[in-house]
């Protein structure tokens, strides 16, 4: 037997043991932190290195590394980390800060601030920078994962930033059209009132019991600490390369939170998926909708992963000198 031979054999059997798919390789990797270890996967191209890789910080929510919660599993982030990796880009997903196998990590909820998942996301990319196995470094936020990677990426050194179905708008407000059509209107008013003392930085002892699900003393903290940030406003601040993705059957976020944010950076690239839902899943009927958000055996939208590909490809690979 040729020693090439032997080479590829051995290779082989290498990657079959790592977990080897063809996409490339899925590896699990750790990250230290004062609090206890948040635990991720890396998604790794089967192409040479060193490779580019991008971290990717999941939306609201009990959400995991994969993009499910205990109720909606869909493996929208799994999917995309897999597809990225198909064209030779690798990506990490990891759990958030107490969900899922990071839950050991998580501080009591009075001491959660928005801050801690930006700093969270601010040490992985380093943590990705002192790898050899990768050359440049870039940020992919879904839903409010991409308020958290434009904060992120003005701490950390990122060489570009893709949100995908990225409000444009604050927190409040958000909230606020939401509850619109599902809360009675002394509730409705209760609920502004909470809004407006959270937004200016005050506390609120005696929320009514039926939005202690939301206004809860103890998460409180945390909502101050998210009411602060205007994503136009960091939009605007952000020197990399930008990427905002939208799909056009979304119906937690629209196509105008798109265009607003990519009207607030000039720099910024705007692709709009057509029928893509909130989950990057086709979905053009109200049973599309729901199966995309509890059939992980469904597809993301090819043309998604195309474009943030195509993106990531000219923002991050390192043109040979």
């Amino acid at each position: 037997m040729t020693p090439r031979r032997v080479h590829v054999l051995v290779g082989a059997a290498v990657l079959a043991l790592m977990g080897a798919r063809a996409w490339g390789i899925e590896q699990h990797i750790q990250l230290e932190t004062t609090t206890g270890a948040l635990e991720g996967t890396l998604d790794l191209p089967n192409g040479p290195v060193p490779c580019p890789v991008v971290v990717i910080i999941a939306g609201s929510g009990p959400t995991d590394r994969d993009g499910n919660q205990a109720l909606m599993k869909n493996d929208s982030l799994k999917l995309l980390g897999q597809g990225l990796a198909a064209q030779q880009i690798a990506a990490l997903r990891y759990d958030k800060r107490g969900i899922a196998a990071s839950a050991a990590a998580m501080p009591r909820e009075e001491d959660l601030r928005f801050e801690t998942y930006v700093a969270d996301a601010v040490q992985w990319v380093a943590r990705l920078r002192r790898d050899a196995r990768f050359s440049r470094v870039g940020l992919v936020g879904h839903s409010e994962g991409s308020l958290i990677g434009m904060l992120a990426a003005q701490q950390a050194k990122v060489d570009a930033f893709v949100s995908v179905a990225g409000s444009s708008r604050a927190a409040p407000a958000v909230i606020r059209d939401q509850l619109y059509t599902k809360l009675a209107p002394n509730l409705m008013t209760r609920s502004n009132q909470i809004l407006d003392e959270l937004i200016a930085g005050r506390t609120v002892p005696d929320a009514p019991k039926e939005l202690a699900a939301l206004y809860r003393p103890s998460v409180q903290p945390y909502l101050i600490s998210l009411f602060k940030y205007d994503p136009l406003r960091e939009m605007a601040t952000l020197k990399v390369p930008v990427l905002i993705v939208q799909g056009t059957t979304d119906l937690q976020i629209t196509v105008d939170d798109a265009k607003r944010l990519a009207a607030a950076n000039r720099s910024a690239k705007l692709r709009l998926i057509k029928g893509m839902n909130h989950v990057l899943k086709h979905a053009t009927s109200p049973a599309e909708q729901q199966a995309a958000y509890t059939d992980p055996s469904l597809p993301i939208e090819a043309q998604a992963v195309k474009e943030i590909a195509a993106f990531l490809t000219t923002g991050l690979v390192r043109l040979e000198e």
